[in-house]
């Protein structure tokens, strides 16, 4: 295996900081146990009075499902750690727990679904609307692009395999469109969009501002359908997010350019400007950049950190479904803030370095990691090729910077 190799050479073993009580997500009480209810229905009970014993030499952490696992394990430096044993459970829980609930997500351009299981974990689902090998029209703008399923399985083993480790898991699934959101939803605007097509198929709709309406309805072949089942992070009541606007964000407008487009001394100022002017911030966007271009991401507009940690902490890559949508072209605008700051950390550029070699070759790397999904092949052949082409300039960005 190139993955597992990969894990164990040096520059995937830096160790982070010591993780202190302030540098955790959350505080947990260590008596606080997570139980089902026995009789079935699916009421927990969290009491640090439960009646029922523990088994010998475990702690009420052991009672608690993947999914709170997960939540508590985030901290200041990472979403999860690098061998986390509890990765494989929860992409599998995904991928197979039987599902409870499923309404339309609020807001957003697009239609996706959230998913609740019986142990009270919840996954974003977002359905299939195009196939592997269809790419994105040339003359289509990147805000009126679809996003794509298996863009967000793609996205979250590149991010793995890059060792930045901040987007949380997703798991490809097929879902019966009847039994699985049809007949369970409670959402009325839902609700009122399914229909049969004149083949015989079940399909939806949903409401949103983009791909809404019965001419882009989402069909099942009866009524199964493809989707990613993307974790979902601690709701914002719990843990607070802090959602900052990205400085190289594009106009958003079909002719009018963004400043950084027009200014090539434009990262002078942003390094002027909070919160890029001390810590690493900016090296952490430059990264967020490298793995956009890697896959193709124009619409990268905002991103989040948890506000507990303030300005030290990682950001998160949330919303990556716009990736992945050509392989015949390389957006090299997306590399903007790499070209123009001339900045990048030095484990990053000797991890891409290393990613560029034939023992460790990106797309031979991450076809191993998709291999394993349950709607492999995810990636369409072409896309894993462009991935190392995309490699080659990046390192020859780093390469002019240094002549510079």
């Amino acid at each position: 295996s190139k993955l597992a190799a990969l894990f164990e050479h040096p520059l995937y073993n830096i160790p982070i900081p010591e993780v202190t009580e302030k540098d955790k997500l959350f505080i947990i009480n260590p008596m606080e146990k997570f139980r089902l209810h026995s009789s079935g229905s699916d009421e927990w009970v969290s009491s640090s009075k439960a009646e029922t014993l523990l088994p010998t030499g475990k702690t009420a952490y052991d009672t608690y499902p993947t999914w709170l696992k997960f939540h508590v394990g985030i901290n200041r430096y990472e979403l999860y750690p690098r061998r986390d044993p509890l990765l494989p459970t929860l992409l599998r829980d995904l991928a197979t727990q039987r599902i409870v609930s499923s309404v339309q997500k609020s807001g957003g351009t697009q239609l996706k679904l959230i998913m609740t299981f019986p142990n009270y974990g919840q996954a974003l689902f977002k359905p299939m609307k195009q196939t592997r090998d269809q790419e994105t029209p040339i003359d289509f703008f990147y805000f009126s692009d679809f996003e794509r399923h298996n863009a967000e399985i793609a996205a979250f083993h590149l991010d793995r395999i890059l060792d930045f480790r901040r987007i949380p898991p997703v798991s490809g699934r097929l879902v019966n469109i009847t039994k699985e959101i049809r007949d369970i939803t409670t959402d009325k605007k839902l609700a009122k969009t399914f229909f049969i097509s004149p083949a015989g198929n079940v399909c939806f709709y949903g409401e949103c501002s983009y791909y809404c309406s019965t001419e882009h309805a989402l069909c099942g072949k009866p009524d199964r359908l493809e989707g990613s089942m993307a974790a979902l992070l601690p709701d914002k009541t719990l843990a607070k997010r802090h959602s900052w606007r990205s400085p190289w964000r594009r106009s958003y407008h079909k002719s009018k350019k963004a400043e950084w487009e027009l200014n090539p001394n434009y990262c002078a100022q942003v390094r002027e400007t909070p919160p890029y002017d001390r810590g690493h911030r900016l090296l952490d966007l430059i990264d967020m950049t490298i793995l956009d271009f890697l896959m193709g991401n124009m619409d990268r507009h905002h991103y989040e950190t948890f506000e507990k940690f303030g300005n030290d902490t990682f950001l998160l890559h949330l919303d990556n479904g716009r990736g992945f949508g050509t392989h015949s072209r390389d957006e090299l605008s997306i590399l903007a803030p790499l070209q123009q700051c001339c900045s990048i950390k030095k484990s990053t550029y000797l991890r891409l370095q290393l990613l560029a070699t034939q023992p460790y070759r990106l797309s031979d790397l991450l076809r191993e990691a998709l291999a394993a999904d349950p709607l492999a092949p995810v990636l369409a052949e072409p896309h894993l090729w462009a991935l190392d082409r995309r490699l080659g300039k990046v390192l020859a960005a780093v390469g002019h910077c240094l002549a510079r």
